[in-house]
């Protein structure tokens, strides 16, 4: 699979990584142009490019992991997405701690408002939940594999994530919809920043 990440922080840097450990292609881009990414892409190897957002949202599957204040600069910057599997990763923090202010959508979920950015995009909101510390190591324990929350509205979109998440060795849990799974998972939710492991 090719993926493509809009924003190469440390969540998208996590889950290039285990793409690339299991086979996948990575096109990665930020706000500063390709050329600023050469460094991380040597680092990565073979299987790593850099590109523009729009090149990189050319893909099989688009990370979306970009600050909160950017998504809609990024998401005019994008070619048509129809049928794309994007996984929206970003939380809807206005500004970051210390002094942290969570957006005020009010009846729109995060993932809801990046979906209407994205028109014809299948988005699967995941990976936002985990401390990205807790991201890039092995999900894989001792004591069980890092589960990993997931919803959307597309049951394909879901099960293309479930499984590539499975990949990694992450333990993925189906929210439901990007409405009521979403609003678990999303800033403020019982879910957010719940670390557990599934016992196998």
């Amino acid at each position: 699979m090719k993926i493509g990440t809009l924003g190469a922080g440390t969540i998208a840097q996590a889950i290039a990584r285990h793409a690339i450990r299991h086979g996948h292609e990575v096109v990665l881009s930020n706000s500063r142009g390709p050329a600023s990414l050469a460094p991380l892409v040597k680092d990565l190897g073979a299987r790593a490019t850099a590109a523009t957002p729009a090149e990189a949202a050319v893909a099989d599957l688009v990370v979306l992991a970009v600050g909160w204040p950017q998504v809609p600069d990024v998401a005019a910057q994008l070619p048509p997405l129809d049928g794309t599997v994007v996984i929206d990763a970003t939380n809807q923090f206005d500004s970051p701690p210390p002094n942290v202010k969570i957006a005020n959508l009010g009846d729109l979920t995060g993932s809801e408002y990046v979906a209407s950015l994205l028109p014809g995009a299948r988005v699967v909101k995941a990976f936002n939940a985990l401390f990205a510390q807790f991201i890039a190591p092995d999900p894989r324990h001792e004591a069980g594999r890092q589960v990993l929350f997931l919803a959307g509205d597309d049951t394909d979109a879901k099960n293309t994530v479930t499984g590539l998440a499975s990949q990694f060795g992450f333990a993925p849990v189906d929210l439901g919809t990007l409405r009521e799974g979403g609003r678990l998972i999303q800033l403020g939710g019982p879910l957010s920043g719940l670390h557990a492991l599934k016992q196998d």
